[in-house]
């Protein structure tokens, strides 16, 4: 079989899964371009919250994609681990979201009766359920909670490293440290020289839409986040959920302690926002520190050991992500524009741009 050359723009988590799933088509030689080690971008910055079952979304290309990242992750992270020798971080515990409208309550029964007969359990929780549950929850305001155990939580930059490594087994070369200038398919320019191939693959983020030669309007949206640590566990040892309050996420990392975020700060209105200009304001990651303390109040007595921020893809014009070839040259793939769920749907991303090039 003649060898196909196919190349993959970016390194973050979509990329990387990109490459792992190519890597297992024989005919396919596989390399990846990025400017900057694995995982630093977005996805450096993810929480790894992995919300599908528990979203409203219930139908349409959203859900899909959802679903099967949700089906892929429990055999994908056990494959890496496999192969790799590596432990990627991977909590299996569910999503706890609290419920402060108790108009909203029939939205979830509603949400529970689909996603049960999609095959997936949602529990709803009265106060003294979730008292129950997460007793060092403050139930103040707090008229509920659903419960979605076969949501998940990755630790985004881990996860990334194992998906290289498991590629690089596979075959996959990688160019880290290497800027990708320009495309002119067949034809990439880089700062190391001019490359070609078969299938081109943009899949970095922000970047993406400097290198895509059809227009692509994104702009970034920053998120800010912090690594609290706590004298004693803020749950109960047998059961480590994330907590989700108000879109404000408690993960729980070991040794009791915890990621809290993260932040959406959109740029200011103006025709061409530069990327550089978006800078992370301490009063946003304080509202959401605070927001995070109302619902569990021993947070205030731990200490913050870690701070960091990074910009999310946001498209414009249509919704996120962007999984398509570009205009006039079907060759060129762009799989980016993920917004804040980078982390959820880069298996499904990769899964689809597998089928792309089997086309």
């Amino acid at each position: 079989m003649i060898e196909t050359k196919v190349a993959v723009i970016g390194c973050g988590v979509v990329g990387a899964a990109i490459a792992y799933e190519l890597s297992q088509v024989p005919h396919l030689k596989v390399t990846v371009f990025d400017r900057q080690m694995p995982a630093q971008e977005s996805t450096g910055a993810a929480l790894g919250v992995l919300m599908a079952a528990i979203s409203q979304k219930v139908k349409g290309r959203n859900w899909r994609l959802r679903q099967t990242s949700l089906e892929r992750y429990d055999a994908l992270v056990n494959e890496l681990e496999a192969a790799t020798g590596r432990s990627v971080p991977y909590n299996r515990a569910g999503i706890v979201s609290l419920i402060y409208d108790e108009t909203t309550w029939p939205k979830w029964e509603k949400l529970q009766t689909v996603r049960q007969e999609q095959g997936y359990p949602l529990a709803l929780w009265t106060p003294e359920q979730l008292r129950e549950h997460l007793p060092l929850l403050n139930p103040a305001g707090i008229c509920g909670a659903v419960y979605s155990s076969r949501d998940r939580q990755i630790h985004p930059a881990q996860f990334t490293q194992a998906l290289v490594a498991a590629a690089q087994q596979r075959g996959v070369t990688f160019h880290l440290n290497c800027n990708v200038r320009a495309i002119q398919y067949p034809l990439l320019q880089t700062d190391q020289g001019t490359d070609t191939a078969d299938w081109i693959v943009i899949a970095s983020g922000l970047g993406s839409r400097l290198l895509s030669p059809s227009p692509l309007p994104m702009i970034p949206v920053l998120g800010q986040a912090i690594k609290i640590q706590c004298a004693s566990s803020l749950l109960p040892k047998t059961f480590q959920p994330v907590v989700n309050g108000n879109d404000i996420h408690l993960v729980p990392l070991g040794k009791n302690q915890y990621w809290i975020g993260a932040t959406v700060e959109f740029p200011p209105q103006a025709p061409d926002i530069s990327i550089d200009g978006l800078i992370p304001k301490a009063d946003s990651l304080q509202t959401v520190l605070n927001g995070a303390i109302a619902y569990c109040p021993a947070l205030a007595q731990g200490t913050i050991i870690e701070q960091w921020s990074g910009l999310r893809p946001r498209p414009q014009g249509q919704p996120a992500p962007v999984i398509q070839p570009v205009e006039d040259n079907a060759r060129i793939i762009l799989a980016t524009g993920h917004y804040r769920n980078g982390v959820l749907l880069a298996p499904a991303t990769a899964l689809t741009v597998k089928s792309m090039l089997r086309e």
